[in-house]
């Protein structure tokens, strides 16, 4: 863990290094549920492509900490304070501490699972970074259960490369949402690209939990490594 200062307070950033030098850094966005086992094992796994992998806690204004995945009634207390402007200032400060170690915004990339998915394309919208991947992103194509705006009129205004995963099982993003979405991000100055995946349901590339279906997760995963190693350059 690494601490960094933002107008918000501190926020603990766990930190994952290669081996040898990094071809590039990403930033890997939580899930709501705080950045966990998982959430750590994946900034790993970033590490082991060849990458600088770190994960913002987010939830530092409500005092940090993580929930279960069964622990609903815990998650709604940690966004307490969290806001679409709270995020950006979280993200600026991580890019910030990635541009002190040598990484331009051209080298940094985004990824984000279900809240973090809709992060990761929030951040894809309103910044230009190198590359950006969102997992089942919840809140893009309707309004987040923790209150947080639908960002699909923001498709248009993408300024980083942005690919979309989302399984078809999915009932919280629904199938005609993911092809509105689709037709949207056509209009965007940069590559755009969605992936469906017919078995698949929110929640299908963490193996913590009931929902992982590895061969939705296998592609996926292969998808977002294809993706930094062809615009982090």
């Amino acid at each position: 863990m690494v601490m960094l200062d933002t107008v918000d307070g501190a926020m603990e950033v766990y930190e994952a290094e290669p081996d040898g030098d990094a071809r590039g850094a990403v930033i890997v966005i939580q899930e709501a549920f705080g950045v966990n086992d998982h959430i750590q094992d994946v900034t790993r796994r970033i590490a082991k492509a060849g990458y600088l992998g770190v994960a913002p806690a987010l939830f530092h204004r409500a005092g940090g900490g993580t929930a279960g995945y069964d622990d609903f009634a815990k998650v709604m207390p940690l966004f307490e304070g969290m806001s679409d402007e709270g995020v950006l200032v979280d993200v600026d400060a991580t890019v910030e501490h990635l541009e002190r170690q040598g990484f331009p915004p051209s080298r940094i990339g985004i990824v984000g699972f279900c809240f973090g998915g809709r992060v990761a394309f929030l951040v894809a919208a309103r910044r230009a970074l190198g590359a950006a991947v969102t997992f089942y992103g919840g809140g893009i194509v309707a309004a987040s259960p923790m209150g947080f705006p639908m960002l699909l009129d923001d498709a248009p205004a993408l300024q980083t490369p942005w690919l979309g995963l989302f399984g078809d099982l999915d009932k919280g993003i629904p199938i005609e949402g993911v092809e509105e979405l689709r037709a949207r991000t056509a209009d965007a100055r940069v590559p755009t690209e969605i992936v469906r995946y017919a078995e698949a349901d929110h929640g299908f590339h963490c193996d913590a939990r009931e929902a992982y279906h590895e061969p939705s997760a296998k592609d996926a995963w292969a998808r977002t490594l294809d993706w930094f190693a062809t615009h982090l350059g």
